[in-house]
C-alpha cells in the first residue's frame, strides 16, 4: 500500500465513524509557547481536551505534520526514527472512550477493506492497573493474554511516569499496539492514549478522574507504511527512498544501506525534509528557538555531505525532489521550492566558509586531550569554538563522539550563559496549572467586542494578583494602590485588543464605583483576555459591573496596522510575490515588518515602495473587515500566509480592491487615515528575510519635520545649500585630515577651504531630496541620520582646536616632519637627520621618527628636546637598511645621554634616554651627529 493511500485510509475510515476530518496543524504553532515545533496531533486540540473551547465537534481525525529533535541522534542510524514525520490519529474530547477506540483501531488494523494485517501477527502493551483496557482487548476483541503485556508507567502512561514523578495536569494510560513481521523485529505502530486522570500533587491518591475522559491516539505514518510495504526501515518507503537515492546522485555516492555514506544519505533526507517544511512556514535558520533548531539540522546535514567529499553546497538541490514526493498531501510546498532552496543554499555556504576552520580546530582540541588522556571535551572549548567560528556544539558533539569521546554539556551551558548567548531550544509544560488556567476553565473565553467599539460595560469576572512571596492566585477584592502593585483583571467581555498577530496589546482605563484601573498593557491566553496595570484609586472587587475605556494610542496603532497591509501589497508589487510577510509589530504610529527577500532592497525599490504606499493611502480606499468561510476567502484571492493557522471562518479585511489579507487586528475605515507614511529603515534581522521600519501619522509627520530641521542645521553650520551638505562634507573632512596631519607634524598647515559656490535664489528641494541628502549626510560621518547634525558640530570644533593646536607649536617652534627632512645630512646613500625638537614629547619624537622613516628610508633619526628646567628626553630610530647594515639605535641613545647627565637604551630599530642637564643639549647634538657619522660608515 502506497504511503498516500495509506494516508488517506485512515482519515476515510474514521470519517465513517462520525469524525470530523481537520488538516495539519502549522509545523510552528507560534500562538503556544509551550512547543517551538507541532510535537504530535494532539496540540491543535489542547483547548478541546481541557473544555476551554466552545465544541463544533466532540471527534476529529488528522494527519499532522510533526518534528521533534529528542532522539535526533538516532536518525539515520536506526529504522525508524526521523525528525520530521507524519502522525495520524483520532481524538475525542468527551465523546467516546476506551471500547470504541480500541476496537475501531483493530477494525481498521485487520480489516481487508482497510489495512488487512493478519490478526495473529499483532500484540498489545496496557498499562499495568488498566484492567478495563486489558480486559476489553482479551474479552472483547479476543487476545489471548499472552498477547497483552502489562507494563510499568514508563512505558504506559502518558505522559511518561506522570503518576509518580508529574507534571501535575491532565493524564492517562496508554495501549500499544505492535506488528510482528515474520522473520523480523516487532514494531509498534500505534499508541492509544486514554485520557481519564487529573494529576494532583505526589503519590499515593493523586489521581483525579476527570468528568469528561478523552482519547487521543497517534500512528506514526511512515513506520506504518513501510510495514504495510515489506520494507526494513520507513526510509524505504515509496515517498522516502527517491529522496534518499537522490541525495546520493547530488553527492556522488552510491547507496548502500550498511555502509556509513548510508546512513549519512538518509539523515541528510530526514533533515532536508525537515527543513523544508519549516523554511516553507517562513521559519528560517537562525540564532535562537525554532530558527536554530532549523540551522542545526541543516548544518548535520552539510556536515554528513562534507564528511563523503562535498565541499559546495548541496542539500538545496534536495528541495524540488522533496516537494515532489510529498505534492498529494501538501501541494503548497512547490510554490515556494525556489525560496526555500535559495534560503538552504545561503546557509550552507555561510556554514562551509567556516566549516573547514572549525573541523581544523576540533582536531587541535582532540589532539592536545589524547597527549593528556582526556576523554570529555571541554565546554569552555566548545564556547569558544562557536564564538569564533560559529561551528555549533551539536556537531562538536557529533564529531567527538565519531572519536569516542564524551561532550562536557553542562561546562559549554555555564560558559555561554556568560555571554547570554545560550540557545534555548527547549519546551515549557504542556499543560500549565495556576490562577490563569483556573478562569480559563470557568469562563472560557473574553468576548471580545473591540472591532467596532472603544469602550463597552463589563462585569469583572477575576483579579490575579501577586502573593507575598511572588506567587501569584486570585483575589475576590484587592485596595492596594501604584504600579508596584500589578494586577491582571478578568471581565466577561473587552473592547481591549489582546496582543497577538503582531499587535501590540491595547491600554486605557476600568471605571466602576469607587475604583479605577489603570491598564498598561492587554494579553490574550487562548480566548481569555488579561488586562495588566493598577489600581490607581479605591477598592476593585468582581462580580462589579465597571466600564472598559480604551485609550487614543488604539488609533495610532490601527493606522500602523492597516499600512502594514498597504506595504505588504507594495512590496509584493515591486520585489515579486515571494516577498511574503515573515512577522510584523505594531505600535502607536510605528511599525516593524519581516518579508521574504534574497537581497537587499535598493534605494530605488525601497523610494518606490514608499511611494506606492503613499498613494494608496492618498487615493482614500475604503477598509472593510468581515467574517467568510475559509474558501470563499481563497476564492476571492485573500492573501495567506504559509505557516499561519487561519480558524474557519476567517475574518477578511479588504482595502479596495488591491488588498486582501485574513487578519484579527483592528483597522481603520479608510486608508487616508493613515495620514503619511515614511520608511525609517531597511536591513537583513537573518538570512532570507528583510525588514522595514516605518512610521505612520504623527510620528511620520515629525519624522519629516526633523528631517528638514536636521539638513537645515547641517547646511547652516557649512554655510552652504541644502543639497551641497554632502560636498561641503567631503571638504571638510578632508580638511580636518589635512589638519591632523599638521598638528602631528607630518604636514603643513592647510589654508581655508574653498567655498562651495551655490544658487542662492534655488528653490527650496522637495522632501525626497532633502531626505535623501540627509542619509548620505549621515553615512559620510557614519550616524543615524538624526545624530548628523550634532557631528558636524563635533567636527567643527575639532577644526578650532586643531587650529589652535597648529598656531601653539608654529609659536613654539615645534618642528614637522618635513622641517626636519630639510636638515637631514646625507651619509652614503643615508639620510642622517638630528634635530633638536622643541615642545616634543617622547611618543611626539617617536611619532615624528616613524613618519621620516616612511618619508626617507634609508635613514637615521635622533631627536632630543628638553622636558622643563631640568629634564631632557632623546629617541634614535633606525630605518630596517641600517638596523642590517649593524646600526644599533640602542647604542647610539647610550653614548649621548651621558653627555646630558643620564643614561638610556633599547632595540636596535627604535630606543629612549633621559638625561638632567638641558644646558649641555648642543654638545650633545654634536656628538650625535659624529656618532651617526662613524655608525654609518
Amino acid at each position: 500500500m502506497k504511503t498516500d493511500e495509506l494516508r488517506e485510509k485512515y482519515l476515510s475510515f474514521y470519517e465513517t465513524k462520525g469524525h470530523a476530518r481537520r488538516a495539519s496543524d502549522v509545523l510552528v504553532p507560534t500562538w503556544d509557547p509551550s512547543v517551538l515545533f507541532t510535537p504530535a496531533g494532539m496540540n491543535q486540540f489542547k483547548d478541546h481536551f481541557l473544555g476551554r473551547v466552545k465544541l463544533d465537534f466532540t471527534r476529529a481525525t488528522t494527519c499532522q505534520k510533526c518534528l521533534r529533535t529528542g532522539d535526533i541522534d538516532n536518525v539515520g542510524r536506526t529504522a525508524y526514527h526521523h525528525t520530521f514525520f507524519e502522525m495520524l490519529g483520532n481524538f475525542s474530547f468527551g465523546d467516546y472512550f476506551k471500547p470504541d477506540a480500541i476496537s475501531w483501531a483493530w477494525e481498521f488494523l485487520t480489516d481487508k477493506k482497510w489495512l488487512g494485517l493478519p490478526a495473529d501477527q499483532l500484540t498489545v502493551t496496557v498499562y499495568k492497573d488498566d484492567n478495563e483496557a486489558a480486559d476489553y482487548w482479551h474479552e472483547k476483541i479476543g487476545l489471548p493474554t499472552s498477547r497483552i503485556d502489562r507494563l510499568e508507567e514508563d512505558e504506559n502512561f502518558w505522559p511518561a511516569s506522570a503518576p509518580s514523578q508529574g507534571p501535575d495536569g491532565v493524564c492517562g494510560p496508554c495501549s500499544e499496539i505492535y506488528y510482528h513481521p515474520k522473520g523480523s523485529k516487532p514494531v509498534e505502530i500505534w499508541n492509544l492514549v486514554f485520557t481519564q486522570f487529573n494529576r494532583v500533587g505526589d503519590p499515593p491518591n493523586n489521581l483525579e478522574s476527570l468528568p469528561s475522559k478523552n482519547i487521543d491516539t497517534g500512528m506514526g505514518l511512515e513506520r506504518t507504511a513501510a510495514t504495510l510495504q515489506g520494507v526494513t526501515t520507513n526510509y524505504h518507503i515509496d515517498i522516502l527512498r527517491p529522496i534518499v537515492e537522490a541525495a546520493a546522485e547530488i553527492c556522488g555516492v552510491k547507496y548502500v544501506p550498511e555502509e556509513d555514506n548510508g546512513r549519512r544519505l538518509r539523515r541528510i533526507t530526514d533533515h532536508i525534509r525537515a527543513c523544508t517544511f519549516a523554511i516553507h512556514e517562513n521559519v528560517y535558520p537562525g540564532a535562537q528557538k525554532e530558527k536554530y533548531v532549523i540551522r542545526r539540522l541543516l548544518r548535520r546535514a552539510v556536515l554528513d555531505g562534507h564528511q563523503m567529499g562535498l565541499r559546495k553546497p548541496f542539500a538545496y538541490q534536495l528541495v524540488d525532489k522533496i516537494a515532489e514526493m510529498m505534492k498529494t498531501p501538501y501541494p503548497e510546498l512547490q510554490e515556494t521550492t525556489q525560496r526555500v532552496a535559495n534560503v538552504i543554499k545561503t546557509e550552507e555556504e555561510n556554514f562551509l566558509d567556516r566549516l573547514d576552520e572549525g573541523l581544523a580546530r576540533t582536531e587541535k582540541v582532540f589532539a592536545t586531550m589524547r597527549k593528556d588522556n582526556l576523554t570529555v571535551v571541554s565546554g569552555g572549548e566548545a564556547a569558544e569554538l562557536y564564538q569564533t567560528y560559529g561551528f555549533p556544539p551539536e556537531l562538536f558533539e557529533q564529531v567527538a563522539a565519531e572519536k569516542g569521546l564524551t561532550f562536557d554539556w553542562p561546562g559549554y551551558k555555564e560558559e555561554m550563559e556568560k555571554f547570554g548567548e545560550l540557545t534555548g531550544t527547549g519546551t515549557m509544560k504542556l499543560f500549565e496549572t495556576g490562577p490563569i488556567e483556573s478562569l480559563k476553565n470557568t469562563l472560557r473565553q473574553t468576548d471580545f467586542v473591540g472591532y467596532d467599539q472603544s469602550d463597552a460595560d463589563v462585569t469583572i469576572k477575576g483579579i490575579v494578583a501577586n502573593d507575598e512571596d511572588g506567587t501569584t492566585k486570585l483575589v475576590d477584592d484587592y485596595e492596594l494602590l501604584g504600579e508596584e502593585h500589578e494586577l491582571i483583571v478578568v471581565t466577561d467581555s473587552t473592547p481591549f485588543y489582546g496582543e497577538s498577530g503582531g499587535q501590540v496589546g491595547d491600554t486605557g482605563e476600568i471605571v466602576g464605583e469607587g475604583f479605577l484601573f489603570i491598564v498598561t498593557d492587554t494579553q490574550k491566553d487562548s480566548d481569555l483576555f488579561l488586562h495588566r496595570g493598577y489600581l490607581a484609586s479605591g477598592k476593585i472587587s468582581s462580580n462589579v459591573d465597571a466600564k472598559a475605556v480604551v485609550s487614543q494610542r488604539r488609533t495610532g496603532i490601527q493606522r500602523a496596522h492597516s499600512a502594514t497591509h498597504i506595504l505588504h501589497y507594495a512590496l509584493q508589487k515591486n520585489l515579486g510575490e515571494h516577498a511574503q510577510q515573515q512577522g510584523s509589530k505594531v505600535d502607536e504610529d510605528w511599525l516593524r515588518f519581516d518579508f521574504s527577500n534574497m537581497s537587499a532592497v535598493t534605494p530605488e525599490q525601497l523610494a518606490a515602495i514608499e511611494e506606492d504606499v503613499n498613494e494608496r493611502v492618498s487615493a482614500s480606499e475604503t477598509v472593510k473587515w468581515e467574517t467568510v468561510p475559509l474558501a470563499k476567502a481563497r476564492e476571492l484571492g485573500a492573501m495567506m500566509l504559509f505557516g499561519e493557522k487561519y480558524p474557519d471562518p476567517v475574518r477578511l479585511v479588504s482595502m479596495g480592491t488591491f488588498s486582501r489579507e485574513l487578519c484579527g487586528g483592528t483597522h481603520l475605515t479608510n486608508t487616508s487615515q493613515v495620514g503619511m507614511f515614511e520608511v525609517v529603515s531597511e536591513e537583513g534581522p537573518s538570512a532570507g528575510v528583510r525588514r522595514i521600519v516605518a512610521l505612520t501619522g504623527d510620528k511620520a509627520k515629525e519624522y519629516r519635520e526633523q528631517v528638514a530641521s536636521s539638513l537645515g542645521e547641517m547646511a547652516k553650520a557649512l554655510g552652504v545649500a541644502k543639497l551641497d551638505v554632502p560636498e561641503a562634507i567631503k571638504q571638510l573632512q578632508q580638511y580636518v585630515r589635512d589638519l591632523k596631519k599638521a598638528a602631528g607634524g607630518s604636514g603643513k598647515a592647510p589654508g581655508e577651504i574653498s567655498p562651495i559656490t551655490t544658487n542662492a535664489k534655488a528653490a527650496e528641494p522637495d522632501y525626497a531630496a532633502q531626505k535623501e541628502t540627509l542619509k548620505e549626510s549621515a553615512r559620510m560621518v557614519n550616524v543615524g541620520m538624526f545624530d548628523a547634525p550634532a557631528r558636524i558640530t563635533a567636527m567643527l570644533a575639532d577644526v578650532d582646536s586643531l587650529k589652535k593646536e597648529i598656531a601653539a607649536r608654529a609659536e613654539m617652534g615645534v618642528l614637522t616632519a618635513d622641517d626636519l627632512l630639510a636638515k637631514a645630512e646625507t651619509v652614503g646613500s643615508t639620510k642622517l637627520i638630528v634635530s633638536e625638537a622643541p615642545g616634543a614629547g617622547p611618543n611626539e619624537m617617536r611619532g615624528l621618527i616613524d613618519q621620516l622613516r616612511k618619508k626617507a628610508a634609508p635613514c637615521a633619526v635622533l631627536l632630543i628636546a628638553a622636558q622643563g628646567d631640568e629634564k631632557v628626553m632623546m629617541v634614535a630610530g633606525l630605518s630596517e637598511e641600517v638596523v642590517k647594515s649593524g646600526g644599533k639605535a640602542g647604542a647610539w641613545v647610550k653614548e649621548i645621554a651621558t653627555i646630558v647627565g643620564g643614561s638610556g637604551g633599547g632595540r636596535p630599530d627604535m630606543a629612549q634616554a633621559g638625561g638632567k642637564e638641558p644646558g649641555k643639549i648642543a654638545d650633545a647634538l654634536a656628538a650625535a651627529v659624529a656618532f651617526g657619522k662613524q655608525m654609518l660608515g
